[in-house]
């Protein structure tokens, strides 16, 4: 049996993920699918719109056999890291394959670019030439292969695959990269067909506008309805304040971007206008979306290394066919594979609950908090 590994945030889960998992089941008709998932904060910096055990209990609704929780330092950073803490898990669970959406859908190039990356030692110093120069990180990084390889990419999710093959690459993992066409713009900002952008959607959510044709009615009873960013903005301002002299210790708080908080902190009215105030060409909206949320959360520059180790894989849920594999897993995994806190005694796990009940606290849903010590949701068998 082929084991099949997806990577996704599901914010939300919508038309677009169905088809994606129908793709799957169509290519790979007799697989196990395994979900690496982003849990309630996203690489974007943003809150998730379903909180981790609805999109869980969505994700094996529609074709997943086993979800297994991406740690919070992976899900909240920048495509590299994130890649390298997903496919580390992967890799782990023997995955054969890793299937994602693609805008060029050519895993061939990527492949090659990846490979550029890593091993053409020109590619760091044209990546840092144009920082110096005052570009972001992947516009260089796209500019830096266009220089090299005469190719280049900028879309998300092929900038996404390429970080996947990289860390493919570097982490010598036995999992074949396979791409299916992505069917929609992921810029698009407005709904224009029933499978749309999650950007589109999130877009539509913020407007009160109606999504029933974009996403399951799944997705539709339980994503947050009510407007959290209140609470966001009063629970990171009181961390900003209450750390006033001390927020370049924080993860992303490059050189400057401390005295630009300090300045702006007091005079934002709301999370929108201090995102706003402190936007430049060089920090793009999700740069510093990520910033605040390792503000928010209390990942430091120091914890890095330790929130960067993967002594667990913590499963979230799982089918009949999921659960047989997990038997087996199990005995051959390198590290513990759990299914609650009180399995293991870890600090990234105690560090996973902290950022649980925060989350709780955003969306103002205390009785989740409950669900996070109890076991995982397992699906009834039809």
């Amino acid at each position: 049996m082929e084991k099949v590994g997806i990577i996704c945030e599901y914010n939300p889960f919508h038309n677009g993920h169905i088809y994606h998992l129908k793709k799957i089941k169509e290519l790979f008709p007799d697989s196990l699918i395994i979900l690496v998932m982003s849990g309630n904060y996203t690489m974007r910096g943003e809150i998730s719109l379903l909180n981790k055990w609805d999109k869980t209990n969505i994700a094996l609704k529609y074709g997943v056999s086993l979800v297994v929780e991406l740690p919070c330092f992976y899900a909240t950073n920048s495509a590299d890291t994130f890649s390298e803490g997903a496919i580390n898990i992967l890799n782990k669970l023997q995955c054969d394959y890793v299937v994602f959406g693609s805008e060029c859908n050519d895993i061939n190039l990527l492949s090659t670019l990846a490979h550029t990356q890593i091993e053409n030692p020109l590619y760091d110093k044209l990546v840092n030439k144009y920082m110096q120069e005052g570009h972001n990180y992947p516009t260089s990084m796209a500019k830096a292969l266009q220089d090299l390889c005469g190719k280049t990419i900028n879309t998300p999710n092929d900038l996404l695959g390429l970080s996947y093959i990289k860390q493919i690459i570097l982490q010598k993992a036995k999992i074949i990269p396979y791409s299916i066409l992505r069917t929609n713009d992921y810029h698009e900002t407005k709904i224009k067909k029933e499978i749309t952008s999650a950007t589109s959607i999130r877009e539509a959510i913020k407007m009160k506008q109606d999504i029933k044709k974009n996403v399951p009615k799944e997705t539709l009873a339980s994503i947050i309805t009510d407007d959290y960013q209140d609470n966001l903005f009063k629970l990171l301002k009181y961390q900003c304040l209450n750390n006033f002299n001390n927020l370049s210790s924080y993860l992303d708080v490059d050189e400057g971007l401390d005295n630009l908080i300090r300045k702006n902190i007091l005079k934002a009215t709301n999370y929108d206008d201090l995102i706003n105030k402190m936007k430049t060409k060089r920090y793009t909206y999700n740069r510093l979306n990520r910033m605040f949320i390792h503000i928010l959360l209390n990942i430091q520059k120091n914890d890095v290394k330790k929130r960067k180790e993967i002594n667990y894989l913590r499963v979230l849920g799982f089918d009949k066919l999921g659960r047989e594999y997990l038997k087996k897993i199990k005995k051959e995994c390198p590290i513990p594979i759990i299914t609650k806190y009180s399995d293991i005694n870890d600090d990234n796990l105690t560090f996973e609950l902290h950022t649980a009940f925060i989350y709780h606290m955003i969306i103002n849903n205390p009785n989740l908090n409950i669900t996070e010590l109890k076991s995982i949701p397992k699906r009834k068998e039809d």
